[in-house]
């Protein structure tokens, strides 16, 4: 009964007033005008959809239609009549992911250069109406729907506004994601980078080696150890099935979020090491078994072994069938040369490519890998990232197409990046990181830092700060990530994730001089409801009567 008494209060405060409606959209629009009342809802809606490749665009009304129907009673009719209550009209000089929506109390005319910008301006007028709507909930409470007067132009600042989920050190299934993806879909979040394997577990089949997932998605530990706290001897794991992982990328798909798979090679890789020690281990006699601990394991892949080489294509070749999109990331953190050091076949191949900086031979093992990409057919060639660490080796092999995810020293390491004509993306470690404690409050879940990542701090780092004109073109956007070490639940995850996720949300679409940390706290206030409505949990620091739970 309490929930539903918060629940109640909540929908009254964010449905009271036009005036309240227009200020609540996260994130901020480019350009809001603001005119005199409201376009009402009837029993039925009709919206009339220019012609596109496909029919994509009337495929993008009705999963619009499908959840707004659910929500509201109101039924949505396709008409071909000029006469219709919602039109939309296409205008190619807007940007792929820009909109511009005129709500008039008479009409709703949006207008798009593709399926994408349709998406978000049923996003932002989901937004616009009880947070009930974008939750796809049913309300009965309510007896009209309505829309306040309005006009909006709208375009992301950053092509790339992404979030990563470490699953390697902890599993949480196909639910758990989905959730994820729709709240990044209703903050119009465009890449879900999924951090798949780790020392600590493999969690995506690879049929041509089924090992990776009967051994490395398996360990004698739930906890990791670090410092006092010990593993617990627990067996535990999990992994994707292909048709997970299908499942998964169609519903990523229809709300314009591509996935970025990351299979991190050849550090981070000791459970992979521990499924096929043979062809993997660097010291192929000595026991390999799937890390119980946090940190970086010393145990990489050994990557002088044509064996090793073959694997990583394998694995590349089964990624590009599964995730249909643009890139995929092949880590290159954290990764220790002390096994290739003592490996004779390492040190041989290090003499062969002629350096002296066991860094290279990841270079090298990195450009066997783009090569291969390379010689694919057209659609099924991909681009490749790498934490920013590939920057202290030779990158010369690699040539200039590749990206960057700069998270340790982020800004010098994405302008270094970008003069050497690489592009970049914007994941500072700091504060950037939220999976990193966002309250020195002793009520906090067990995770990383101090407490100094809170969510004013999130919102008020700059991307792309006092960079030259001429680098900013290398900048594709920006990123949050979520490292799993310490966070053994979703919810959990979700804690520490909400709402920090929006405020980088925000940094990504709206344009830098209209941010502004107060005016966020303003319009975030509503989405208490949408949280709990999608079942989520959230951090409370920032909310209107936040101690609530």
């Amino acid at each position: 009964m309490k929930i539903r008494h918060i629940l109640l209060s909540l929908l009254l405060l964010c449905s009271v007033s036009v005036s309240a409606q227009e200020v609540s959209l996260v994130p901020l629009p480019a350009s809001i005008e603001t005119a005199e009342g409201n376009f009402i809802f009837g029993k039925k809606l009709t919206i009339k959809t220019a012609g596109y490749a496909a029919d994509s665009l009337q495929t993008v009304v009705n999963d619009f239609a499908e959840t707004f129907e659910k929500a509201t009673g109101v039924k949505v009719k396709a008409t071909k009549s000029a006469s219709a209550q919602m039109v939309v009209s296409l205008d190619k000089e807007l940007p792929a992911e820009g909109y511009s929506l005129n709500i008039s109390p008479k009409k709703i005319a949006v207008e798009v250069s593709s399926p994408a910008g349709l998406f978000y301006a049923l996003q932002t007028i989901k937004q616009l109406m009880p947070r009930n709507v974008l939750a796809g909930v049913p309300d009965k409470s309510i007896g009209e729907w309505s829309l306040p007067a309005i006009a909006i132009k709208d375009a992301p600042r950053f092509s790339w506004r992404g979030f990563m989920l470490d699953e390697g050190r902890h599993f949480y299934g196909k639910e758990a994601v989905k959730k994820i993806i729709d709240i990044m879909a209703a903050y119009k979040l465009n890449r879900f980078h999924w951090h798949l394997t780790e020392d600590q577990g493999w969690r995506i089949e690879i049929k041509k080696y089924p090992r990776l997932t009967e051994v490395g998605a398996w360990r004698n530990s739930k906890v990791l150890g670090w410092g006092d706290t010990k593993p617990d001897g627990i067996r535990y794991g999990g992994y994707y099935t292909h048709e997970d992982i299908k499942e998964v990328v169609e519903y990523a798909r229809r709300r314009f979020i591509e996935i970025v798979p990351e299979v991190d090679i050849p550090g981070h890789s000791q459970a992979a090491v521990a499924s096929y020690p043979g062809i993997l281990a660097c010291d192929i006699n000595n026991w390999h078994e799937v890390w119980l601990w946090q940190g970086v394991s010393a145990d990489v892949i050994n990557v002088a072994d044509p064996n090793a080489v073959r694997f990583a294509k394998d694995v590349i070749d089964e990624l590009t069938e599964l995730f249909p999109f643009g890139y995929i990331h092949l880590g290159g953190d954290e990764c220790p040369t002390a096994k290739w050091e003592r490996n004779a076949d390492c040190r041989e191949l290090l003499a062969e490519i002629g350096s002296k900086n066991y860094r290279d031979l990841q270079i090298d093992f990195y450009r066997q890998l783009k090569e291969h990409i390379a010689a694919k057919p057209a659609g099924k060639q991909r681009k490749l990232i790498f934490w920013n660490e590939v920057l202290h080796g030779n990158t010369a092999p690699l040539g200039t197409d590749i990206t960057i995810m700069a998270w340790i020293g982020a800004d010098r390491a994405a302008v270094d990046a970008a003069k050497r004509g690489m592009t970049t993306i914007l994941t500072p470690q700091i504060p950037y990181y939220i999976n990193r404690r966002q309250s020195p409050l002793p009520t906090e879940p067990r995770s990383q830092g101090h407490g100094t990542e809170t969510v004013e701090a999130v919102y008020k780092y700059i991307p792309m700060n006092k960079v030259d004109k001429e680098l900013q073109k290398q900048y594709l956007g920006v990123q949050a990530n979520f490292w799993t070490e310490w966070v053994e639940d979703a919810s959990t995850v979700e804690y520490l994730m909400f709402p920090r996720l929006a405020a980088v949300a925000e940094a990504g679409w709206t344009p830098a001089e209209k941010r502004d940390y107060n005016n966020f706290v303003e319009r975030i206030q509503c989405d208490t409801m949408y949280y709990r409505l999608k079942g989520a949990n959230y951090g409370k620091h920032i909310f209107k009567g936040g101690s609530i739970n």
